[in-house]
């Protein structure tokens, strides 16, 4: 196989996984308007862990998004009790954002609800499973390791 050939089997795979991924994300986010919520809103629910309040800058950047989208989504997520603003403890100058406990839940719920797999994926072998559960692993494995910083 020439590394043009290959190339092109690389694209159309990447191609079949990221329509598949968002047709199935579209699918799963369905469930977000029945609680009021959409998938910006589970983002920045899934960033923020129990116990820890993080400034509004640093969910920002976990988030990918700029500031004020993440203010935006803070403020309806506090309006609707699943994160609290608290005063930081090192800085008074700062306000940092956690889910309190209905906050905390709902996340679970949402996690619980996003893990499970499509039945398209149990339609295949457990062999098949395996297979993909390696292949995948592997293209995990080399992603981390093309992310890390160069050594000085």
């Amino acid at each position: 196989m020439t590394g043009t050939e290959k190339a092109h089997t690389a694209t159309q795979v990447w191609k079949i996984m990221s329509e598949y991924s968002m047709a199935q994300f579209r699918q799963k986010s369905r469930g977000l308007n029945d609680i009021g919520l959409t998938p910006g809103h589970m983002k920045a629910l899934m960033t923020l862990e129990p116990g820890e309040a993080l400034p509004m800058g640093a969910c920002a950047q976990e988030m990918g998004c700029d500031a004020s989208t993440a203010t935006w989504l803070i403020d309806r997520l506090e309006e609707r009790g699943l994160v609290e603003r608290r005063p930081s403890t090192t800085d008074r100058r700062v306000k940092g954002e956690g889910p309190p406990q209905a906050g905390s839940e709902t996340t679970v719920t949402l996690t619980e609800h996003y893990s499970q797999p499509p039945e398209a994926l149990l339609e295949l072998s457990i062999e098949e499973l395996q297979a993909l559960h390696s292949l995948l692993s592997k293209l995990s494995a080399i992603d981390k390791v093309e992310k890390q910083p160069a050594a000085s």
